[in-house]
């Protein structure tokens, strides 16, 4: 008997979970990461995905991107799931959690192995560096896959997009990056490209997220074009800050939201979007009527608001 693993019927097979979703003109998603508990900025984004998406008739999902197991925080995934519900939101599908398709992720790497697209680098993190142009150290060394890095072969092309809100945007990756990973040595598939299946997979046309998700834009384009998927639109909206001049962050300890205040936090969000005021009410009430208001111009054209937020 002979299996056929051949990089079109990788296609075929994603296609046809594809095909089970049903595609819309416009269709968003809030996609956060159980790294620790929803705060202020999360909601900011939950707000302006959801209302930008039903402003549109769209469609709006919920994905939680929890394939860093180890970096899983005790109750967040939970806790996102509160907030969800607390704060009015009604998702138009199954919530999905990406840990539970890693299988999927792995049948795009051995896609874009047989597609000799990728290959495996042993070269250590600490080696690297935080911000290091990968050389292509490994690239023809033609080394076996098993327990090591797999990065994604990058052209010297420049990529660009237009951003509703920040403007045009370009990147030569090459010169900028290099070639990036998609799968850790320890196992751990990569956000760029668990991000850029998932989309595809989900129907997704349009992401409304922060802007310091910016510069992982045109990885995700050109893995997306690599991949032949169709691309998206983006809206990278302005970070909240500290009073430190940090962006709200687990990482930043910022507060957890306080579904106990659910309305009144509702409310600062939208203001913090420049959009007009909403009676204090019932979450979904108080959320038709910023849907009914929406006004994406009125959202500033920057990459941080002015303004404290905790």
């Amino acid at each position: 008997m002979t299996v056929d693993n051949s990089p079109a019927k990788h296609r075929l097979a994603l296609a046809q979970r594809r095909n089970d979703v049903s595609l819309t003109r416009y269709s968003g998603r809030f996609a956060p990461s159980p790294t620790g508990p929803l705060h202020f900025g999360s909601l900011i984004t939950a707000v302006a995905s959801y209302c930008e998406a039903k402003a549109h008739q769209g469609t709006w999902l919920v994905r939680i991107e929890d394939t860093d197991i180890p970096r899983i925080y005790p109750d967040s995934e939970s806790h996102i799931l509160r907030c969800i519900e607390a704060f009015g939101f009604q998702p138009d599908a199954e919530i999905i959690f990406q840990k539970d398709r890693l299988d999927l992720y792995e049948d795009v790497i051995q896609q874009l192995h047989q597609l000799k697209l990728v290959y495996a680098c042993q070269c250590p993190r600490k080696m690297l560096g935080s911000n290091h142009i990968y050389a292509g150290t490994c690239r023809d060394l033609a080394l076996p896959f098993e327990q090591q890095a797999i990065r994604i072969k990058v052209e010297d092309i420049e990529i660009c997009f237009d951003d509703a809100l920040q403007g045009r945007h370009c990147s030569q990756l090459a010169h900028e990056l290099g070639d990036f990973v998609l799968k850790r040595r320890d196992g751990i598939i990569n956000y760029q490209l668990a991000v850029v299946v998932d989309d595809y997979l989900q129907g997704i046309t349009h992401v409304v997220r922060g802007a310091d998700l910016l510069d992982n834009t045109e990885r995700q384009i050109y893995l997306g074009q690599l991949l032949d998927y169709p691309r998206l639109s983006y809206m990278h909206l302005p970070l909240a800050m500290n009073d430190q001049g940090q962006k709200l962050s687990k990482q930043n300890m910022a507060q957890a939201l306080d579904l106990n205040q659910a309305s009144a936090l509702l409310a600062q969000a939208i203001h913090a979007l420049n959009q007009p005021i909403v009676e204090l009410d019932h979450p979904e009430r108080m959320l038709q009527q910023a849907i009914a208001q929406w006004d994406v111009s009125l959202i500033p054209h920057r990459t941080t608001l002015r303004g404290i937020y905790l």
